[in-house]
């Protein structure tokens, strides 16, 4: 028993040499120039907003210029998805393929209604859209910009 404690008080030592081995290896890789082309490199650190668990994701969003709407639950990206019709549909000329979408969008709907609800009993209902009245808005919306 003494010899494990003993063993075990000396695998914890400092170390006898007055650089530890970290600094050794953080040494050598700044001597190779590993830290040399560092994003960031002389600039101070950003350190707003450390409080928030999330501080990281939403750094990585900023630096990557990433699109953030993905992180929403599915339901609030289907909101915000709605809002941009029929202006989101302007750039295609195909009716039939402006139905596919519609249509699609309709499916995720109904698919986002009827899976469980994972937070607060209040769900966010997000309507679907009358594919009919959506194909008529679209085309007054290529009327409209071939003028």
């Amino acid at each position: 028993m003494n010899e494990r404690r003993a063993r075990r008080r000396r695998r914890w030592q400092q170390p006898s040499t007055p650089e530890s081995r970290v600094d050794r290896l953080i040494r050598e890789a700044h001597e190779r120039g590993d830290f040399d082309d560092l994003p960031g490199l002389g600039k101070p650190l950003d350190l707003r907003g450390l409080d928030d668990p999330d501080w990281w994701a939403k750094q990585k969003i900023r630096d990557e210029d990433l699109d953030s709407t993905t992180l929403l639950p599915a339901a609030l990206q289907l909101r915000r998805e709605r809002q941009e019709y029929p202006e989101s549909l302007r750039d295609i000329r195909d009716e039939e393929a402006v139905r596919r979408i519609l249509v699609d969008f309709n499916r995720r709907v109904k698919h986002e209604r009827l899976a469980p609800s994972l937070g607060p009993a209040s769900r966010i209902v997000v309507s679907i859209i009358d594919v009919e009245d959506m194909v008529e808005r679209w085309r007054a919306l290529l009327r409209h910009r071939h003028r």
